[in-house]
């Protein structure tokens, strides 16, 4: 006996909304105690070994703010953004560096003991392949760069029109911006919408910047 015409009939939508409505919002987790986080800012972690960076409660990371904590796997990101008024860098010294942006930042791999030279761009964080010495030549002379702590800081260098700004910031700000970039790059120049954002990023991180002649080294 053949089924009931009524049986054979396809599911109405409703049987399928949840499959197609947008997923509810994940809580975001600490990823060492899984601890539930604010909806606001947290705190990061940077995992020296896989060199990646980890979400962290306020706890957890205030474990790893010394260097050398539990092995030194896992070091916390400091949030304090330097600026030297006696640093000027002008567009020859910028040329040297061979940055094809005007935004780039450096860190300083303890692992490898170097500076590590990144810029964003459409496809992400890109490494500058310039020989390490010119870099140097570059930085040492800056006293942001005496006070940088490698693998969780970063100086950050911006290029405007016959000017060269540098800040030594938390090196997450600066992955942020990198993530923010790919997302609103258009075209060959990022596009207005990109610029903007940029702008706003620079314009946060001035103000919060603190001369590094008023601190002392964490």
């Amino acid at each position: 006996m053949s089924a009931p015409p009524s049986s054979r009939r396809a599911p109405k939508n409703g049987g399928l909304r949840r499959f197609t409505q947008p997923a509810p919002p994940r809580e975001e987790r600490c990823e060492l105690c899984a601890a539930v986080l604010d909806d606001g800012a947290h705190r990061h972690l940077v995992d020296v070994e896989r060199r990646v960076l980890a979400c962290a409660c306020t706890p957890c990371a205030l474990l790893f703010a010394k260097s050398g904590a539990a092995g030194g796997r896992f070091r916390a990101v400091p949030d304090r953004y330097l600026t030297d008024p006696g640093l000027r860098l002008d567009d020859t010294t910028w040329e040297l560096l061979q940055i094809p942006v005007g935004v780039a930042f450096f860190f300083r791999n303890a692992a490898l003991d170097r500076y590590v030279a990144l810029y964003p761009s459409p496809a992400g964080a890109t490494e500058s392949e310039l020989e390490p010495s010119v870099w140097q030549s570059v930085l040492s002379g800056s006293r942001l760069a005496a006070v940088l702590e490698p693998d969780v800081e970063a100086l950050l260098f911006h290029r405007t029109e016959g000017r060269v700004d540098c800040h030594l910031v938390p090196i997450d700000i600066c992955y942020e911006l990198v993530g923010r970039m790919r997302l609103l790059w258009q075209g060959f120049d990022g596009g207005a919408e990109a610029r903007a954002a940029l702008a706003d990023f620079f314009a946060h991180v001035e103000s919060r910047v603190t001369s590094v002649d008023r601190v002392a080294r964490p």
